[in-house]
């Protein structure tokens, strides 16, 4: 026993000592690629610039002006909606769909690979795709077309974000139905539980953390949102379907001398992001439980 833990640590030596040389280019690729840029973007939100090279400091200014921008606030409202009934459905569906796929139904991966198909499709073709769809739609039943319906816009941007993430929620979903414990559904069963009472009280706690994961997943793709948004309604009528990241983009891109307000604009999305996914991630976590 002693011979063999020697022989452990006699192999192991060398792998400690030259670890830091393997991790060296992850860990490069990730300060160049990452951690530097990001610094510098919130330097530069502090910042009036065209170039980075002209950068002039001028404090909270551009907060200031972000604030002060009526169409960032509505347009952080309308993303706040949006990602809450995306959120909702988006995860209803995908439990609803993989629920019935563990059910040992014929032809159940076939369905799978059908329902996941549409998360492949990239997200501008998607929105030109429902932009025809939903045209087409309403000319037929005589309303307003996308660029000039603004529920028709909101309802299009839930059913194209919908259509594309239940197929990949729905397989996270799948395998926390079927790591399931067999022993716990027998002995449910046995004890005289009914589907319903099955759904209720064993399977739903013992998937918590898949509804976790796709909870965290959906809200933060909600508030990401930008191809498929500039796709289908680039923002019209008038920004009102704009979210929030075509609103930074349209700021730092579309507007002269406001690059810093957009970089602002910027800093503030992924903190407002980031508080609200932990927010949500601690939430979840505090109801799973273990099996």
């Amino acid at each position: 026993m002693k011979n063999r833990r020697r022989s452990q640590n006699v192999l192991q030596r060398p792998m400690v000592r030259w670890s830091w040389f393997f991790l060296l280019p992850m860990v490069s690729a990730f300060a160049i690629g990452f951690v530097w840029p990001f610094l510098q973007g919130i330097y530069l939100s502090f910042c009036e610039f065209r170039l980075i090279s002209d950068a002039k400091w001028v404090g909270l200014k551009n907060y200031i002006s972000v604030f002060q921008d009526t169409n960032f606030m509505r347009s952080f409202g309308y993303t706040a909606v949006f990602a809450v009934v995306s959120l909702a459905i988006i995860n209803v569906l995908a439990f609803m769909v993989a629920y019935v796929l563990t059910l040992e139904i014929k032809g159940s991966n076939i369905f799978r690979t059908v329902f996941f198909m549409p998360n492949l499709i990239g997200g501008v073709v998607l929105g030109y795709i429902w932009q025809i769809l939903i045209n087409g739609v309403l000319s037929v039943v005589g309303e307003p077309l996308l660029a000039l319906n603004t529920t028709a816009g909101y309802w299009g941007l839930i059913i194209l974000m919908c259509w594309q993430q239940v197929g990949y929620m729905m397989i996270i979903y799948i395998a926390g139905i079927q790591n399931i414990p067999g022993e716990l559904i027998e002995a449910a069963k046995i004890d005289g539980a009914n589907n319903r009472q099955l759904l209720r009280h064993v399977t739903l706690p013992l998937v918590m953390p898949s509804i976790t994961i796709c909870s965290f997943l959906t809200l933060t793709n909600s508030f990401k949102l930008y191809d498929q948004n500039l796709a289908l309604t680039a923002g019209e009528p008038s920004n009102k379907s704009e979210m929030l990241a075509l609103n930074i983009y349209n700021t730092f891109y579309g507007r002269t001398g406001w690059e810093g307000v957009g970089q602002a604009k910027a800093v503030i999305f992924f903190l407002a992001v980031a508080v609200i996914a932990m927010v949500q991630l601690k939430l979840s976590r505090s109801k799973e439980v273990q099996a």
